[in-house]
């Protein structure tokens, strides 16, 4: 839960001491080029990042490891899946205030949007590790039932 709730506070922390002037906004806004590159990079890094976080507790592997090793999987891929939406967002914000370019803040705002889906909450967690078996099975049932 720290980790989920630092990774929020950060980017916030750093809006605020560019905003407050404690660190000079805008130092990098007629750097159009590195702009441009850092822009296509962040993008991509952001888009690529929200859809393995989302995703990542699905794949077979991950699930599997999830079931076996419980909570030190557990602490081992949510840490993941919480710092990959936190650095590209923490990057973000830093990015929009060293070129004053709306896009990054787009960026950040996408993955914060992404935050609640991977909230840390006991229920979450332990819906994590338990065993897919009893729910596919009721849905063996289901299905034959209906046949």
């Amino acid at each position: 839960m720290g980790f989920f709730i630092g990774g929020i506070l950060l980017p916030i922390l750093i809006v605020l001491l560019f905003e407050t002037e404690v660190l000079m906004p805008g130092t990098a806004a007629g750097r159009t080029q590195a702009e441009f590159v850092l822009t296509v990079i962040m993008e991509l890094v952001t888009l690529a990042d929200a859809w393995l976080a989302l995703r990542l507790f699905k794949m077979g592997i991950i699930r599997s490891d999830l079931q076996r090793r419980k909570e030190v999987a557990l602490l081992k891929w949510g840490t993941l899946r919480i710092f990959l939406l936190d650095m590209p967002m923490l990057f973000n914000a830093f990015l929009y205030e060293m070129f004053l370019q709306t896009t990054f803040g787009y960026l950040a705002i996408i993955l914060l949007i992404c935050q609640p889906f991977v909230y840390p909450s006991m229920a979450r967690c332990e819906s994590e590790v338990t065993p897919d078996n009893a729910v596919e099975n009721e849905e063996t049932n289901n299905h034959h039932s209906q046949l």
